[in-house]
């Protein structure tokens, strides 16, 4: 009776250190996979920026690329600033020079700024005049821009002792030689000159 009972207590005693041997197994093997799942919410959350980082970035390029590459002009237009200039080679009344810029979606030239009109110049030829979008229909003196832009008396550059007959209800842009440079001159609408059309540039 006295082994049976020494027997049971030794078995006891012996499944009870296996069973903490086991707990403590257990734990150290959780302990060592818990940086595990850490580290992987950790790699998770990282692509998503780097991701979302890349997704600005491919933005940001698009649209300063788009700005700067992917507005143009057509065929035989000039470039200038924000509009494209074309510049006739045929002449043609003020009214029927109007109505050829209209065909192709523009209108006569409009001159906004003293830089605007020296570039127009370089582009001109001397022996020739070109009707420009200013024009006094009423013969008042009342001169309009076809875009209904306001007319500015201080910002005109019309020869000296121009305008001089209120017949001449239309402007050219011509050379004389004294002195030597390009101006403005009020014209009769119906002789045939050659014009400068004016658009906004193409986005595309």
């Amino acid at each position: 009776m006295t082994s049976e009972i020494t027997y049971a207590e030794v078995r006891f005693q012996n499944e009870s250190k296996f069973s903490g041997i086991d707990s403590a197994s257990s734990a150290a093997s959780k302990k060592r996979t818990a940086p595990h799942k850490s580290n992987t919410g950790f790699s998770k959350l990282l692509c998503a920026s780097l991701m979302i980082l890349f997704l600005l970035l491919a933005i940001s390029f698009f649209f300063a690329f788009f700005k700067t590459a992917w507005s143009c002009c057509p065929k035989n237009w000039k470039p200038f600033s924000s509009n494209c200039y074309f510049i006739s080679t045929e002449s043609a009344s003020w009214q029927k020079s109007e109505k050829d810029c209209a065909r192709m979606e523009a209108h006569l030239l409009v001159i906004n700024t003293r830089e605007e009109q020296d570039f127009i110049f370089q582009n001109l030829q001397e022996e020739s005049a070109y009707f420009v979008g200013l024009s006094d229909p009423e013969g008042q003196r009342h001169w309009q821009w076809v875009d209904r832009t306001p007319y500015n008396e201080s910002s005109t550059f019309w020869h000296p002792h121009e305008p001089s007959d209120p017949d001449e209800r239309c402007v050219v842009l011509n050379f004389r030689k004294t002195p030597k440079r390009w101006g403005w001159n009020d014209v009769h609408c119906i002789v045939h000159q050659r014009s400068v059309c004016e658009m906004m540039k193409i986005h595309l």
